[in-house]
């Protein structure tokens, strides 16, 4: 039996973000976790991890939306931005939202709702945090930069920042129910803004 501390937000938000971010990097040290990822699509949260887990012997990926997520060809991680991360050492992953993708389309489109959309609502139920760093988890793991044969820390937010941090067991998109949530760092209370 183990007896840990959860840190929990009275609200969302990106003013979080250190304290998630110097909570990981304790239980990192606590658990010898050598992989974290982070959901980061400006690379304003990952180079706050990057900060708070300078020195530590841990991998750091930040996952990004893709090209346009927000519409037309753009991005919202800029070429600046990725080189001062990338010669920090983190590692970039740009790929498809695996908890919406293609089905989002269809609901769009189609009306009604995928069962990848069922599952996204599902994890929101703990708060949006927790949706977004297992996915982000299942995208870094998809892109190779993470490892799945053990734990990991994921962290999320809800809009910008990270309010949300788990350990977890990540899985590829083709295996998704072998991941395993294992323990909530932090996470807002209320979900909602």
């Amino acid at each position: 039996m183990q007896i840990k501390e959860t840190i929990y937000f009275d609200k969302p938000g990106k003013e979080h973000t250190e304290i998630v971010a110097t909570a990981v990097r304790k239980r990192c040290e606590e658990l010898k976790i050598k992989s974290v990822v982070v959901a980061s699509n400006t690379g304003e949260t990952a180079l706050k991890f990057c900060e708070a887990l300078k020195g530590a012997d841990v991998k750091l990926v930040a996952v990004t939306s893709h090209v346009g997520f927000h519409g037309e060809d753009k991005t919202d991680l800029d070429e600046n931005r990725k080189k001062e991360l990338e010669q920090k050492g983190v590692q970039i992953v740009r790929c498809s939202h695996i908890l919406s993708g293609i089905g989002r389309s269809i609901t769009n489109k189609f009306g009604g709702v995928t069962p990848v959309e069922l599952i996204a609502h599902t994890l929101r139920r703990f708060c949006e945090g927790v949706k977004v760093a297992v996915e982000v988890s299942i995208m870094a793991a998809d892109a190779g930069a993470i490892p799945t044969d053990t734990e990991i820390i994921a962290a999320g937010g809800t809009g910008r920042g990270a309010d949300t941090a788990v350990v977890l067991k990540p899985a590829h998109m083709n295996n998704f129910f072998d991941l395993e949530i294992r323990e909530i760092i932090a996470m807002p209370r209320q979900w909602r803004s």
